[in-house]
């Protein structure tokens, strides 16, 4: 389970309990009527904006934000230059076998594909055609969530305006306009809480698990390639570390490497 994306959503909702409690009672921020109002409205116009297959297709994704996901580019350097010493050793026939063994589809299907004879610029473009369709995918699950944390300081503003109304109504009763001003407040209150610890953290976070598998589809795209055309795979291994971030590219190399380059 992805522990630090929980933890710090209700550490989020529990600094705000800790504020309310400080200065007052959680009971005066606890209103149905207004929870009504905005998460009933969020979901209803979340429901007219988007067809019911890609709510459901978010959904699912907001599932698998939760689960813990590790991407270990090192691995998957490691196997392609793996692949490239059979492939240089045997030939690029030799690599189904190893293709049958894999887990992952998209490295899989390039492999295939590598065996199959394919072109390097027609491979290129079907596993980057993939690629955008994936990355278009990932954006219609974000743009659910960003109407979300839109809708919601919205339908918190209606029911504020609908408590004002009511308010003004009943002027004559000077004693209940605290009570009745506290109570349109809290629906806008509700509604940015919506927005800004939960819609906007979710889209954000699917954003940075996205940009981490793109990455990844890219370094691997990089390196099917390279293997179709033959280059060796220490130089392929030397290509594709451009990836990995700087802290990790002159990870067991020669200290004889480093030297002489304190001040680089």
């Amino acid at each position: 389970m992805n522990l630090s994306l929980l933890i710090s959503i209700v550490l989020g909702f529990a600094c705000v309990v800790f504020s309310i409690m400080s200065s007052g009672s959680i009971m005066d921020f606890v209103d149905p009527a207004s929870i009504f109002i905005v998460v009933g409205g969020v979901i209803c116009a979340t429901a007219a904006s988007f067809p019911t297959k890609r709510l459901l297709r978010t959904v699912k994704a907001v599932s698998l934000v939760f689960k813990k996901t590790v991407v270990d580019l090192n691995e998957d350097i490691d196997k392609i230059v793996e692949i490239a010493n059979v492939a240089r050793r045997n030939g690029l026939l030799a690599m189904e076998d190893m293709a049958s063994q894999m887990d992952d589809p998209f490295m899989k299907k390039g492999i295939l594909l590598v065996v199959d004879g394919t072109d390097p610029e027609l491979l290129r473009n079907i596993l980057e055609t993939e690629l955008s369709v994936i990355k278009e995918r990932h954006g219609e699950n974000r743009a659910v969530l960003d109407a979300m944390a839109a809708y919601s300081p919205s339908f918190g503003m209606i029911g504020t305006l609908i408590g004002l109304i009511n308010m003004l109504k009943n002027l004559n009763d000077m004693s209940s306009l605290g009570l009745n001003m506290s109570v349109a407040l809290v629906t806008t209150f509700y509604g940015s809480m919506l927005a800004n610890l939960v819609f906007n953290p979710l889209s954000k976070h699917l954003k940075s698990i996205g940009n981490m598998e793109y990455l990844r589809k890219e370094l691997i795209i990089e390196g099917i390639i390279s293997i179709l055309n033959g280059e060796n795979p220490r130089v392929i291994k030397e290509k594709l570390s451009t990836y990995l971030p700087s802290s990790q590219q002159n990870k067991g190399k020669p200290k004889k490497e480093n030297e002489g380059s304190d001040n680089d």
